[in-house]
């Protein structure tokens, strides 16, 4: 019963980090298109705590998979990464 609940846990965290990583990539999108979000002490915050969160997990993908012209992938394989490790994760938990 406890392990069910760590597993629901885990899997909890892996499905809100997700989300966090598309709310950066779509944060960053639209700054790339020259769309400003308009200043306010929330939206800095939540972009800087997106970035500081979302960046250094993102960089270990940067590094071994260069970007395409203007289209970055790496995003897409640290998702499916993320996605595959943590349902190995959660299985392993359940048992």
């Amino acid at each position: 019963m406890i392990r069910n609940e760590i597993a629901e846990f885990v899997d909890a965290l892996v499905l809100i980090y997700t989300i966090m990583i598309f709310a950066y990539i779509i944060s960053s999108l639209v700054q790339s298109f020259g769309t400003r979000i308009p200043y306010a002490r929330w939206s800095d915050a939540l972009l800087t705590f997106l970035r500081q969160v979302c960046e250094p997990y993102l960089r270990l993908f940067r590094r071994f998979i260069p970007p395409l012209g203007p289209v970055d992938l790496s995003p897409i394989v640290a998702i499916f990464t993320l996605q595959i490790v943590g349902s190995l994760l959660v299985a392993l938990i359940r048992g």
